[in-house]
């Protein structure tokens, strides 16, 4: 699918216009990717990378133009059982165009930062700065979710609550590869700064760039050794409660032999008291219970629950 988009008041307004300086294509066919590659110049490598979720970010000089490939977060899905996955996207700055492949459709120009745009070039990076946010935003879910599994395994001893702490560490090595690539392509844009035609305002937009990614990825590598250092923890966060229910379950067996024994010694077939008293049932059924305190009153005391 192919999307228009041309600046209206300083802000980006969708419309049918083939011609507009702000192109975004989602997930485009062979057909579409033929066409964008014939009529823009674009490599049609440089598109398939743009859709793969395997290239890592990059930055190319390419035929009268800057070919950009970079990470983002991919949309979650339920269906991902706790991954959190990354994707690529690509951007081709013309002098006086912008084209935009994603594999996804998402809304790339809602945020706050959009609502003020002079040009393509801002556009341009403001689209490489959500990224980077968006990336702060998984991180957030991620330790919330995290937070919740733990306070689940603490009091139970399923095994699929490890498996989903699992889950989100691998999410986090997955987004510290992205944000370093990032990072590297944004270190790179600043160097070329000049050769692309940045102004002195977007090269200041670019080292805050650069500065908001480094905290990322410092906040992604701390939340990974986190979670790399405490899973032996939560591992034994769930035998500790198997081991308590089994001796709950111990205590309880144990509780209900003492009765049994009682019960059992007066079921003998050999003479024994109360045998002919007609208070007889009641008489064991007061033993057992005695014995069951008089047990209970002996566990408690040595401290073994």
């Amino acid at each position: 699918m192919i999307k228009n988009y041309k600046l209206e008041n300083n802000r980006l307004q969708e419309n049918e216009d083939a011609n507009s300086p702000v192109i975004v294509a989602l997930n485009p066919d062979s057909a579409e990717r033929k066409a964008l590659a014939e009529k823009h110049n674009i490599d049609e490598h440089n598109i398939l990378s743009a859709l793969d979720p395997e290239e890592p970010s990059r930055i190319e000089f390419d035929n009268g133009h800057l070919a950009f490939i970079f990470k983002r977060p991919k949309n979650y899905s339920s269906k991902d059982h706790f991954v959190f996955k990354v994707s690529s996207m690509g951007l081709f700055l013309f002098e006086k165009k912008l084209i935009v492949i994603v594999s996804e459709d998402i809304p790339l120009f809602k945020s706050k930062n959009f609502r003020n745009v002079q040009n393509i070039k801002e556009i341009f990076l403001k689209l490489i700065y959500n990224s980077i946010f968006h990336f702060l935003e998984h991180l957030r879910i991620i330790n919330m979710i995290a937070d919740e599994i733990e306070k689940k395994l603490s009091k139970s001893m399923e095994n699929k609550y490890l498996l989903n702490m699992f889950s989100l560490e691998k999410s986090l090595v997955y987004y510290l590869n992205a944000i370093s690539s990032n990072g590297a392509v944004v270190t790179r844009i600043k160097l070329n700064a000049a050769k692309i035609g940045f102004s002195e305002e977007n090269v200041e937009f670019i080292d805050d760039m650069a500065i908001e990614n480094n905290q990322c990825y410092r906040q992604a590598e701390i939340y990974s050794n986190i979670f790399a250092s405490m899973m032996d923890a939560r591992a034994s966060v769930v035998n500790n409660n198997l081991n308590v229910l089994m001796k709950n379950l111990n205590v309880i067996i144990i509780g209900l032999m003492v009765p049994t024994m009682v019960v059992s010694i007066f079921s003998m077939n050999v003479p024994l008291p109360f045998q002919k008293d007609k208070y007889a049932f009641l008489t064991v059924i007061g033993l057992c219970t005695v014995a069951l305190a008089l047990f209970t009153l002996w566990w408690k005391t040595k401290k073994w629950q």
